[in-house]
């Protein structure tokens, strides 16, 4: 079966996650079809999400870039809440690929934890849908940042 695979970016964001996400993806799935909407802003992701599903694709991408301010933190807040609506109403999965301005210390920090999430997310999905992310389960693997390993007791 062929996946095919949504992505919303935003040109919002400071870096072309998306990129990153797409080359993964493909190199993980060659037959994995993209469609790809960017919007202005995260508050726009869940309409582009919504016009994805209702185009028959197994599963959205959304990648997003949040300010530093109160009022960006509130508007990604609401804007996921919308995500997380849609992946109920339509029983389909929506990874919500996020980087705030303020987890980093300087720009070059910033990029590299976009790169990774987007990666990672991009190989978390794969594994998903095939059924195969469980084995993954309790490992203290991180998206962003270096994995921290599970606790053993």
């Amino acid at each position: 079966m062929t996946l095919r695979v949504g992505i919303v970016d935003t040109t919002f964001a400071r870096v072309d996650m998306a990129r990153y996400a797409i080359e993964e993806l493909r190199n993980n799935d060659p037959s994995v079809v993209i469609e790809r909407i960017t919007v202005p802003g995260f508050k726009n992701t869940p309409w582009a999400a919504k016009q994805l599903i209702n185009r028959g694709v197994d599963a959205v991408m959304v990648f997003g870039w949040i300010g530093p301010s109160l009022t960006d933190k509130i508007t990604y807040a609401v804007a996921s809440m919308g995500l997380i609506m849609l992946q109920i109403e339509y029983d389909k999965p929506i990874i919500d690929v996020t980087v705030h301005e303020d987890e980093a210390r300087d720009e070059r920090e910033l990029f590299d934890i976009a790169v990774d999430r987007s990666r990672k997310h991009a190989r978390n999905l794969i594994l998903m849908l095939r059924g195969e992310l469980t084995k993954w389960a309790g490992m203290g693997l991180r998206q962003g940042r270096p994995d921290v390993g599970p606790i053993i007791r």
